[in-house]
């Protein structure tokens, strides 16, 4: 059998796990807002026309921050379309659907607030620019007494709504962008929008827009630009990354992690380049605000064709393989927790997502909810820096890569350590070695014979985390990893 070791200490610590990480996205965009998080009429709905069933997976899954409203959707947004009595239907050029805006920010705050979920909200800077971002922080933010603070009240929020997190724009990098602009022309609307906020509300954490993902042709040259003209009035960038089997090639997308670490990496390092340049000593964050397993290629083979109303869009299916990668992007997120801030996964309800729900039926857990699900509930403390020994394969995109990925967090006031493993290998076991002491009070292990098996409506426990057979013995923990597998272990301290 193959065999894999990790080497950890409490000793060696990255960061703190940071509750951010285990972000989540709702945009205006297909099914994720209406019939999503959002169905008067449904069987659970509560007196707001929130789906019940969906707020109580939401907090099953432990999301701590949501991402609102967009996404390619708040490039042609009117925030002031969402508030009061009297809500106009628009067209939304992003996704070639009408909005109703029956579901605004005040609405989604109340959610957010039954979902105990923070906001990070995004301001349009595609077809709008400073006085827009300024007036809805007005609307959001201002206890009361101006024009717009008091248009909230009377729309019954008397209390202002809080939010500290805001993206100045999405993907303006992108020529698919409402608004699309040059490096040198967003650069400067950001650092003008974060000035004028900061005027209105110093303590805010602003996030400027990075690439759009990692294969942008000005990857890099935007990130330096951007920081150049914004460094001192920004807190983060953003990164935006989506992973795929190309050409049925299964071992390059196991490894997907690899290269969200390469990403990650190559961000800080620009960043850290500009402040050397600009001699600052403050450091630039990483937002991952958007992140997932999407089918791309499926979307692109048939897109939106006519203006409706919550059309169905990219409601992929989820199968095991899928949740692997999703377990193992986490497991990067978390070991670069001292540069990442927040992450997002996108999108929350139907779109891409790990929760799916049917009109006026039921809803249910994709094979992707579960990592995420486990890893948000049992990464506490600190992340601990790792060492994997490990096989190696080859891949097509990624060249050898260890069949083993793995991180641990640990929490000093207990001594309780979680190790996160996954197993890239599609046909061997991996047996698991780790130098600790003390005794697993749970195991979890998400695999299946069959690596293509998937949760539907009609069998939404196709695919669950199985307990694992593991032990410490001594002073080592063992465990054997099943073929493409996503694993936690957590052991108390004795």
């Amino acid at each position: 059998m193959l065999r894999a070791d990790l080497t950890i200490s409490p000793d060696f610590v990255i960061a703190p796990v940071r509750r951010r990480t285990f972000g989540s996205f709702v945009e205006h965009m297909g099914r994720c807002v209406y019939t999503g998080i959002h169905e008067p009429g449904h069987p659970t709905a509560d007196e707001d026309g929130f789906r019940g069933d969906v707020l109580a997976l939401t907090r099953e899954l432990g999301v701590t921050l949501v991402r609102y409203p967009g996404g390619n959707f708040v490039s042609g947004y009117r925030w002031e379309d969402g508030v009061g009595q009297d809500r106009p239907v628009r067209r939304d050029l992003a996704w070639r659907s009408l909005e109703t805006n029956e579901v605004g920010i005040d609405e989604f705050a109340r959610w957010a607030r039954k979902a105990d979920v923070e906001i990070m909200y995004a301001v349009n800077l595609g077809t709008r620019g400073v006085a827009e971002a300024l007036d809805v922080h007005e609307y959001v933010n201002h206890p009361g007494g101006t024009h717009l603070s008091d248009l909230r009240r009377t729309n019954g929020t008397e209390d202002p709504h809080g939010i500290r997190l805001w993206c100045l724009g999405n993907e303006l990098d992108g020529p698919w962008q409402t608004g699309h602009k040059t490096a040198h022309e967003y650069g400067r609307l950001a650092a003008e929008t974060a000035r004028a906020l900061r005027q209105a509300e110093p303590g805010l954490e602003l996030v400027a827009c990075g690439s759009s993902h990692s294969g942008m042709p000005t990857f890099g040259e935007w990130e330096a630009t951007v920081l150049e003209l914004a460094y001192d009035q920004v807190d983060h960038i953003s990164c935006h990354a989506y992973y795929e089997p190309l050409d049925g090639d299964d071992g390059s997308f196991l490894a997907s992690a690899v290269d969200m670490d390469h990403f990650i990496d190559s961000v800080v390092a620009t960043a850290d380049a500009v402040g050397a340049r600009l001699r600052s000593p403050k450091r630039i964050g990483l937002s991952f605000d958007e992140w997932n397993v999407w089918y791309l290629s499926r979307f692109h083979a048939a897109p939106p064709t006519q203006w409706r109303v919550a059309p169905p869009l990219i409601e992929d299916t989820y199968d095991v393989t899928d949740a692997v990668v999703v377990g193992n992007l986490l497991i990067s997120l978390l070991r670069h927790s001292d540069r990442v801030v927040a992450a997002c996964q996108a999108q929350l309800v139907n779109v891409i997502a790990p929760i799916r729900t049917e009109p006026g039926g039921p809803a249910w857990r994709q094979t992707t909810f579960h990592p995420f699900a486990l890893t948000s509930r049992l990464a506490r403390g600190h992340v601990l820096r790792t060492e994997v020994t490990s096989p190696v394969y080859s891949t097509a995109r990624h060249g050898d890569v260890p069949v083993v990925d793995a991180v641990a967090t640990h929490v000093p006031a207990t001594g309780e350590t979680v190790v996160f493993a996954v197993n890239r290998h599609r046909s061997e076991p991996v047996e698991l070695c780790v130098p600790v002491t003390g005794t697993v009070t749970e195991a979890w292990a998400l695999h299946d014979a069959d690596p293509s098996a998937a949760n539907s409506r009609e069998h939404p426990d196709r695919v669950v985390p199985r307990p694992q057979p593991a032990a410490v013995a001594d002073g080592a923990l063992r465990t054997v990893l099943a073929p493409v597998s996503w694993n936690a272990i957590r052991v108390a301290a004795c």
